[in-house]
């Protein structure tokens, strides 16, 4: 009886150790609003990698990325109006690491996209 406990405890201890950036295939980013509007949808790189309906102090769900750096092509649409963040380079930039990220993103009273990167 002792011996089918500690191999319970021991199992148990080993599959809970596991951590969610253990088996990635990709990078996994997500979007936080930190603005007061609601972000309609939130295009990130590609077409196909759109973030819906993101409310103020909201975060999207993870979407997996093959690759990104932490900053990229960013378009917000609030309604009619369109905001986006275009970089003109990515010199001395490096690919993220397969994991969980933030882009943290707020619309200036200018109109351009604010980005703060967080590692999550």
């Amino acid at each position: 009886m002792k011996r089918l406990a500690l191999f319970f405890l021991i199992t148990t201890l080993f599959i809970g150790c596991s951590d969610r950036d253990d088996d990635l295939d990709g990078v996994n980013i997500r979007i936080k609003n930190e603005s007061n509007v609601i972000f309609d949808t939130v295009q990130v790189g590609s077409d196909e990698m759109i973030h819906e309906n993101i409310g103020p102090d909201e975060y999207s769900g993870y979407l997996e990325y093959e690759s990104a750096y932490s900053y990229g092509y960013i378009h917000i649409t609030v309604g009619e109006e369109s905001y986006v963040l275009q970089p003109t380079d990515y010199v001395d930039e490096t690919q993220l690491e397969y994991g969980f990220y933030t882009y943290a993103l707020s619309i200036s009273e200018e109109g351009n996209v604010l980005l703060d990167f967080v590692v999550d």
